[in-house]
């Protein structure tokens, strides 16, 4: 292994380690169902896979250059973010209301009501609209993440060759960052899947929908605030 090599793999490694959107979206949905959580892990590194071809056409270099499309995917990147954090929030609060609800519904007026129907949270969603929902949340978050076309356009080229195809060079480097990620994702996605009988518990998953949801907010409103 050369020293290039060496020094790329950790600093993919470092990159992966550091919590942040896809970290969020990944746990968030491993906690729901580990299919999802896969699900999402895929959908991010398809992100990262756009990325390291428009960082070997040289896309992201118009994109980088020109503040206006940056600007925009860093907008459009941040409302996605508010958007996932806005709607867990919502869902908390709406379980947290059928909660407070369902005593005053299991006891009538003759006596208490027979077994209580599963709300929609309760009911498990199709596994190919459980797979959709993973995936699209896992793509949209990573490609419309500018952070990680700056990875490939600022980072990745200190560790290309001056001899041989650059774009060879890109592909090789960037496929190699995808395949670290797809086993540290699923690693990730095995881990959080093990902790989701904890989280099924209506308080703590009220406290956890309430917490990331603030963190997509947080880290939405940092990305359209950064310069």
């Amino acid at each position: 292994m050369s020293a290039d090599l060496a020094g790329f793999l950790g600093v993919v490694l470092v990159a992966y380690l550091v919590p942040g959107p896809d970290f969020l979206v990944v746990v968030r949905s491993a906690a729901e169902h580990p299919a999802k959580g896969r699900a999402a892990a895929l959908g991010a590194q398809t992100g990262l896979c756009v990325h390291m071809l428009a960082a070997a056409t040289g896309l992201s270099l118009i994109a980088a250059r020109s503040p206006v499309v940056y600007d925009a995917i860093k907008l459009l990147g941040a409302a996605y973010l508010v958007y996932l954090g806005v709607r867990a929030v919502l869902a908390a609060r709406r379980a947290a209301r059928e909660r407070r609800a369902e005593p005053a519904a299991a006891e009538g007026p003759r006596g208490p009501a027979g077994p209580r129907a599963p709300a929609a949270d309760e009911r498990d969603e199709p596994a190919g609209a459980r797979w959709r929902s993973g995936f699209t949340q896992g793509f949209l978050t990573n490609v419309l993440n500018p952070k990680a076309a700056l990875f490939f356009l600022s980072i990745l080229p200190q560790f290309v060759h001056g001899g041989g195809s650059t774009a060879r060079q890109v592909f090789f480097l960037g496929i190699l960052d995808v395949l670290i990620g797809v086993v540290y994702w699923f690693a990730l996605v095995a881990v959080a899947a093990r902790l989701r009988t904890f989280l099924a518990r209506p308080k703590v998953r009220h406290r956890w929908e309430l917490t990331t949801g603030w963190l997509f907010i947080a880290i939405g409103i940092g990305v359209a605030a950064a310069s």
